[in-house]
């Protein structure tokens, strides 16, 4: 009896383990965006989703239908690690609003390469028709709050 329950406990935590995160997988070389909030970016995904730099190579053009912010990453940085999961909170709590990104700049170097990305984390908040600003260095939740409301999404925080 002991045995049976300590089973069905151990069975359900790793159902909920299991089942609780969703992945982003590619399929047929479409992405499908996960459950969890940020989005793993390819070059592909680049070029449809934030812009198109092969067509225009010298003008920002937005391709987004709302406010972005792109996380340069690569998977042995510390301070990196340490980023991914208030992203990841942001993400949902800004769901529908912004959009969340992540590309990894040793898989995705031209990307990388592209916005003179030399040290990492370094985030790129691309607001809707106006020009991309770049933050570097693994910033607080506050900062990022802040600059989400001030920069993406122009609510000017009260000053008191």
């Amino acid at each position: 009896m002991t045995r049976t329950l300590l089973f069905s406990i151990i069975l359900a935590f790793t159902t909920l383990s299991c089942s609780a995160k969703k992945e982003t997988k590619t399929v047929n070389n479409k992405q499908t965006e996960n459950k969890m909030g940020t989005i793993e970016l390819t070059k592909a995904d680049f070029l449809t989703k934030v812009m198109d730099f092969e067509k225009n190579p010298k003008d920002w053009v937005f391709l987004g239908n709302k406010p972005c912010i792109i996380d340069f990453y690569a998977n042995w940085c510390g301070p990196c690690k340490m980023l991914a999961p208030i992203m990841e909170e942001l993400s949902h709590e800004y769901a529908g609003k912004v959009d969340f990104y992540k590309i990894n700049t040793e898989e995705q170097q031209e990307l990388a390469a592209l916005f003179g990305i030399q040290s990492i984390p370094s985030i790129l908040f691309c607001p809707m028709g106006e020009k991309p600003q770049m933050a570097m260095g693994a910033l607080p939740k506050e900062t990022l709050n802040q600059a989400i409301n001030e920069v993406l999404l122009k609510k000017a925080e009260a000053v008191k």
